[in-house]
């Protein structure tokens, strides 16, 4: 597991982690900005209240109003400003700075009777803590501040002492009656001690503010670290959750040297056990011998310290073919075989080296873009995978277990499990296919049970029964001709289901796609952020043995 280098748990070029600073010193400068102003109300209520405007409209209100503009600046900046490092500590240090100096500012307008001392040390403290909260800062940074802070407040208190004792004698004798009160022989205090008293006291107290403050940081800052390490996977950063399927849970990572975008799956704790962890590894060495264009591509995987299992692999940025039915409804018979036939090819790939999918659904087909083509279809998640090498090793395929997604399984995958090939993944094409062009599962059914009793025994109408769309009738008949009951009566291989695929007559453009994706793109977009996947979408495992 990577751990943070000397910067910290913020990463300078993680955009996760700049979205985090830049959110939480924005709150910082609201919150005290906000504050700022409302003390600023109070002030002035009480004053016309008691008829004090003379006291109030002063240069003591002037700094008091510029510290809380400020702040409120703080967040301003933060909120129409770059999302990036510098800007965000940029801002941040020079507003708690500007702001802290008019507040000290403050403190000399204010009547030596009014104790400005601890006035302006109880607001200084105020907006520290703040910052210690809100702000994830290194403990160093905010003793620095604290110190650049502290020396013209404790330099300020002296001054003001120094500066206005002299003009009122009657507060040195007070003073000097008080220290009676404590010893019989006092001699009357000057007024360079008395400052320098007043100096020392407000310096205990700020110094207590700042070890406070910054032990706050070193704990906030590393809670966020040890945040951070967690969400860290080998060399990958992993970002935001894009999904789960019966396999595992997939994030958008990032490479940490490369900065490369990647997508990440890893097997979650609940589900680890040797056999689950067998599964998962082996689904990433079959997927990693697979080179077609539309398989997605395996970059490598691993196990952390903690014995998470987890591989990378290419990211795709798209959607689900079901993400795009639900937002735009069914699709053009030529982009239909146009998808059909990229799907076909990576199948004749895997099955040529001896490996069925048995989980072809729209939701494991992603629409994507690469090399400037809009509409490429990447084949995902073979978690389910089989090797059709009859000497393999069958202890990770239990013959007794049936798996896939109820709506596109094969009659022979419910039936007998054990023998399926090849075929039974063009079923379950030809079955994404009907879903594509009508917008529908080819049978409904109100649990598994019914689904799979209709693929068993219910003959599938044609496609142009259930919608009034116009369905070629050579897509029509290749797309029947793979919902055949009998695998022996479908096309004999998944090559001769894109050779059948490509000769048709259909096409669908580059320009087509763009303007489709103009029109939908951020409508799906939306939608895969926000979907949450029915019951009846989810791949099943039901162990007949058990039964």
């Amino acid at each position: 597991m990577v751990r943070p280098g000397p910067t910290g748990s913020l990463d300078h070029h993680d955009p996760e982690a700049l979205r985090f600073l830049q959110r939480r010193v924005q709150a910082y400068g609201l919150v005290v900005g906000s504050l700022g102003v409302i003390a600023v109300l109070i002030r002035f209520g009480f004053a016309h209240s008691f008829d004090f405007l003379e006291h109030f409209i002063d240069r003591s209100f002037l700094s008091h109003v510029l510290a809380a503009c400020t702040f409120l600046g703080v967040a301003l900046a933060c909120r129409v400003g770059p999302t990036e490092w510098r800007f965000l500590v940029a801002v941040e240090a020079i507003g708690m700075i500007v702001g802290s100096y008019c507040y000290i500012w403050m403190g000399t307008q204010i009547p030596v009777v009014a104790e400005p001392g601890m006035i302006v040390h109880a607001v200084l403290s105020f907006g520290f803590f703040a910052r210690a909260i809100y702000v994830p800062s290194p403990p160093r940074r905010t003793l620095i501040l604290g110190v650049l802070i502290g020396i013209p407040f404790i330099w300020k208190t002296y001054e003001v002492y120094a500066t206005k004792l002299p003009e009122l004698p009657e507060l040195l004798a007070a003073i000097d009656a008080s220290n009676a009160l404590l010893a019989d022989d006092v001699a009357p205090t000057s007024v360079a001690v008395e400052a320098t008293s007043r100096a020392i006291e407000v310096s205990f107290w700020w110094l207590f503010t700042v070890i406070l403050c910054t032990l706050a940081s070193h704990v906030i800052y590393g809670l966020r670290r040890e945040v951070r390490d967690i969400r860290k996977l080998g060399q990958y950063n992993l970002l935001e959750k894009l999904g789960e399927g019966g396999m595992g849970v997939v994030y958008r990572a990032q490479h940490v040297m490369l900065r490369r975008p990647t997508a990440v799956k890893l097997l979650p704790p609940e589900k680890t056990g040797e056999r689950a962890l067998a599964r998962f590894e082996r689904e990433v060495q079959l997927t990693a011998r697979l080179t077609h264009p539309n398989t997605v591509t395996v970059f490598d995987y691993g196990r952390t310290p903690e014995g998470v299992f987890y591989y990378a692999m290419e990211l795709l940025e798209g959607s689900t073919l079901e993400d795009v039915i639900d937002v735009a409804g069914p699709m053009p018979a030529a982009r239909v075989a146009y998808l059909l036939e990229q799907a076909a090819g990576a199948l004749a790939e895997a099955h040529a080296v001896g490996l069925i999918h048995r989980d072809i659904k729209p939701a494991n087909i992603m629409l994507t873009r690469r090399g400037g083509e809009p509409d490429v279809a990447k084949l995902v998640d073979f978690g389910l995978v089989k090797q059709l090498d009859p000497e393999a090793s069958t202890s990770l395929s239990q013959v007794n277990v049936i798996a896939g997604t109820p709506h596109y399984m094969s009659p022979e995958a419910i039936t007998a499990p054990e023998g399926i090939d090849g075929r039974s993944d063009l079923y379950a094409l030809a079955a994404v296919g009907w879903f594509l062009l009508v917008g529908e599962n080819v049978f409904p059914g109100k649990n598994v049970v019914e689904v799979c009793s209709h693929h068993l025994h219910t003959p599938p109408q044609r496609p142009s029964e259930r919608t009034d769309n116009a369905i070629p009738k050579a897509l029509e008949t290749i797309l029947m001709s793979a919902l055949q009951k009998k695998a022996a009566d479908r096309p004999a291989s998944a090559k001769a289901m894109r050779d059948a695929l490509r000769a048709l007559e259909l096409t669908w453009t580059i320009d087509d796609a763009e303007l489709w994706w103009s029109e939908y793109g951020e409508a799906i977009e939306t939608a895969r952020r926000e979907r949450v996947e029915s019951s009846s979408g989810h791949t099943v495992v039901v162990d007949i043995a058990r039964r």
